[in-house]
This record gives structure tokens, sequence and C-alpha cells, in this order.
């Protein structure tokens, strides 16, 4: 199993609507081949804070999504005026250990 973690900070006091947009997010990344599941997370301390992990089968999987138009098309429901802290945005990507 191939995971992506990526975090992010909301700057402007717009974390509630970006909580929602997630909440009624289209679900494209759902048909993906290879797609398994995605979480996401705000802090407990800083509700602006999002987190978001992604798994995939395998890397290759993930890879393709991430390149497509779909991934892309899967933004358009950011909420306009969502400015992101600078610095705050970073991914990092993981193995699955064990079974």
């Amino acid at each position: 199993m191939f995971i992506s973690l990526s975090s992010f900070t909301v700057a402007n006091d717009m974390g509630q609507a970006t909580k929602e947009a997630f909440i009624n997010r289209p679900h494209l990344v759902d048909k993906a081949p290879g797609f398994i599941r995605m979480e996401v997370f705000t802090a407990h301390e800083n509700p602006n804070e999002f987190w978001l992990m992604s798994y995939w089968e395998n890397e290759e999987s993930f890879k393709v999504w991430y390149d497509s138009h779909q991934y892309h098309d899967s933004h358009s429901g950011i909420p306009k005026g969502v400015k992101l802290a600078p610095k705050s945005v970073w991914v990092k990507y993981f193995n699955h250990v064990g079974d």
C-alpha cells in the first residue's frame, strides 16, 4: 500500500468553508484505479490546519491519478478566496509496512 500525506494551513479564516468543501467534495478520486480511501483531518489546536491522507494500492496508481485532469478537476471545489499560509504546504509519501 502507498500513502500520500499532505498538509496545509488556511491563512484567512476560511477553515470552515474549506472543511465544508471536503465534506461535499465530488468524490472524483473515488473512481480512480488503485484508490482505496481518503481521510481529512483538522488539527485540534488549529482548525485551519488540514491533513489529508490518501491510500492507494500502489505508487503507480497514485502517480497516474496525480498527473490526470481528474486530479486538477477535483480541486475545483476549493472555496473562492482561500489563502494558504506561506510555507505551510507539504507532502510526504509512505509505504505501508506489514499486512
